[in-house]
């Protein structure tokens, strides 16, 4: 099964050509067709580094730092 980041990566390219392509189509120039399709594809890989960042399960069998902290 495909999880969150294999769908994100195919999204990316599907993206910024289909995009591209039909606001190309739509009549805009390919330079502006270009750039909607980019901005969708950066939107795509922002919120999977920021929004839904992958991230690490924590450990359980961690110690906390210590500090240096006069008793």
């Amino acid at each position: 099964m495909a999880g969150y980041y294999d769908v994100i990566l195919g999204l990316i390219p599907l993206t910024l050509i289909g995009i591209t392509g039909v606001v190309s189509v739509a009549g805009l120039s390919l330079t502006t067709a270009v750039l909607v399709g980019a901005t969708v594809s950066i939107l795509l890989i922002g919120h999977a580094l920021f929004i839904n960042g992958p991230v690490t399960p924590e450990s359980k069998s961690a110690t906390p730092l210590r500090t240096n902290s006069a008793d």
